[in-house]
């Protein structure tokens, strides 16, 4: 029994000198969180910006150069050609000259590109011009598919003129898919002239 009291007294010191010091014990100040971390990664990002929208600039400048280094020498072209009387024909009469595809494709072939140079370096030299491509496809396919076909086609020809320096601004394009066939007929021969891009003057 007296070791059991022993015991039990010793607890009971023990006990209250915990709760003497503990309520005692100072309380530890809240640590405040620096935002320096957060400024550092705005203004990082906010530099990451500028260098963005700088190098964008850079890029449209040289494009813009390169673009008036093409659209120059197309003019030159056009003026060699009609010194020559190659180029003596009207614009009118240029345009008219349809570029012609393969069947079921918007692939440009030698002789189209050829067609599209021309062009471009008639347009390089009349820059008051803009020009509608028309997409046009054979009877075959349905009619979703033709339309879709004709846009591709009429969209392939404004991106060839705008890499010889046409401006985009003056190309509009639109698909008449097989609505309006150059050539009724149903055979070989009709089929292949009416897969083409016509251009028609829109302004001047």
């Amino acid at each position: 029994m007296f070791v059991r009291s022993m015991l039990f007294r010793g607890f009971l010191i023990i006990l209250g000198s915990a709760l003497l010091f503990g309520g005692c014990a100072k309380k530890v100040p809240p640590v405040e969180v620096s935002d320096t971390s957060a400024q550092e990664a705005a203004a990082r990002e906010a530099r990451l910006k500028e260098e963005e929208a700088a190098r964008r600039e850079r890029e449209a400048a040289i494009a813009e150069r390169e673009r008036a280094v093409v659209e120059e020498s197309m003019r030159r072209r056009f003026a060699e050609q009609s010194k020559t009387g190659a180029g003596a024909m009207s614009g009118t009469d240029l345009m008219n000259q349809d570029v012609l595809f393969a069947f079921d494709s918007f692939t440009l072939s030698n002789e189209a590109k050829a067609n599209l140079e021309r062009k471009a370096a008639w347009l390089a030299e009349n820059p008051q011009v803009k020009v509608q491509i028309e997409g046009h496809c054979d009877e075959r396919g349905t009619t979703a598919y033709n339309l879709a076909l004709g846009e591709r086609r009429a969209h392939a020809a404004k991106q060839y003129l705008g890499a010889l320096g046409i401006n985009a601004a003056r190309l509009s394009t639109i698909s008449y898919g097989e609505e309006a066939p150059v050539d009724p007929r149903h055979s070989e021969d009709a089929w292949s002239r009416n897969r083409r891009d016509h251009f028609v003057i829109t302004s001047q």
